[in-house]
């Protein structure tokens, strides 16, 4: 009987698939700015789905595990709100009231120290920013008009936040569904490859994931601490922001120390509090490094720190900050994918291709069957 599988396809019956991928690309790229919270929600979906398949297991239907697991994340995130943000208020309080003063030292003490010295007609206080306004009047009404138009974009903002968690919830109901579904769209014989590389996909991003999301949270503690240990009254404030940016390598440790050696000048503008800030820092940066990176992530991501620093930064300019957000994932990804290309390309007889015969002598020799009598 004939067997069409059997057959070698014509190139012409590919490329209205290749078309259509292109296509699609061209549409993902297109539809980047409306693509934040979809990409959010897939996150939360994937993060949590293990939790749902574990109340699944229990006899949970799949709607009421997803609940669950919403109003768990919900209580969470409000209990830590209710705890951290008057904390946060007085701290950004504190900052408000000595904004004034460390203009005033900015101006006078840190700026001569560094060689620098502004016109005698530029004040940076708020008497000289008053007159300023007034002498510029017509421009900052044009500049206040901009700000007023720009108030769409700041609902559209807020309503692309509001829908992560209705994303999140139909994703997660519904992902055991769509990854059978992008199974039973691979064709038959790629499914044992795909299979195994999506395996491989995630057990990279979901330790990964969480291994980095414990990082932050650890390195967020103990800035938070140590700051508040030597005095700084935000340390709150400067921990959390340290703790949040340390998911790009370098980045969190340099805004962190430069915001709390900012604000540590301006409370005591001396030299033992700004040592202290960088023997903390610095003792942080090893500990990232050392103890908590190797502990909590591992060499889970296979990527190199520079290949992150570029994989964030191409993100960042091809889907703004959807592109920040699934820069590790699809470096992860990648990395992946690398790994499997060089393990076919040291198999292939295009790798091996000029080497030398080994010689007959060099060649194992068989085993000797034994006696027919042993």
């Amino acid at each position: 009987m004939h067997d069409p599988t059997a057959e070698s396809l014509h190139w012409r019956e590919f490329w209205p698939w290749l078309l259509a991928v292109a296509a699609l690309a061209a549409l993902v790229h297109a539809l980047g700015p409306i693509l934040m919270p979809f990409v959010v929600g897939a996150i939360f979906a994937y993060l949590g789905d293990p939790v749902v398949d574990g109340l699944e297991r229990r006899r949970f239907s799949r709607t009421w595990a997803v609940s669950l697991v919403f109003l768990a994340i919900t209580l969470s995130l409000v209990l830590l709100l209710l705890l951290i943000a008057p904390m946060l208020r007085q701290q950004a309080l504190t900052l408000v009231q000595q904004l004034p003063e460390a203009l005033a030292w900015l101006q006078d003490v840190g700026l001569p120290k560094l060689g620098i010295q502004l016109p005698d007609n530029l004040r940076l206080d708020a008497n000289y920013a008053r007159k300023w306004l007034g002498e510029h009047w017509q421009e900052a009404r044009g500049a206040a008009g901009m700000v007023a138009q720009s108030g769409l974009a700041v609902l559209a903002t807020v309503a692309n936040i509001a829908l992560i968690p209705v994303v999140s919830f139909y994703l997660l109901r519904d992902w055991d569904s769509m990854v059978a579904w992008f199974d039973r769209a691979t064709p038959p014989r790629h499914r044992p490859l795909v299979r195994r590389l999506a395996g491989e996909c995630d057990g990279v991003l979901g330790s990964f994931i969480r291994g980095q999301g414990l990082v932050m949270m650890a390195l967020a503690l103990y800035y938070a601490l140590a700051l508040w240990l030597v005095g700084l009254k935000l340390a709150l404030l400067v921990a959390l922001i340290a703790g949040l940016l340390s998911f790009v390598p370098y980045l969190g440790f340099a805004i962190g120390f430069g915001l709390a050696a900012l604000a540590m000048l301006v409370q005591a503008p001396e030299f033992w509090p700004l040592a202290w800030v960088a023997i903390i820092f610095a003792f942080g940066q090893v500990l990232e490094g050392n103890v908590l990176t190797p502990l909590l992530v591992g060499d889970k991501i296979g990527v190199h720190p520079v290949a992150v620093i570029f994989a964030i930064m191409a993100g960042g300019q091809l889907f703004g900050f959807t592109g920040v957000l699934v820069a590790l994932p699809c470096a992860a990804i990648l990395a992946v994918g690398v790994r499997e290309v060089m393990r076919r390309w040291l198999g292939s007889n295009v790798y091996r291709w000029g080497e030398p015969t080994p010689a007959p002598e060099t060649l194992p020799t068989p085993p000797t069957e034994p006696p027919a009598d042993a």
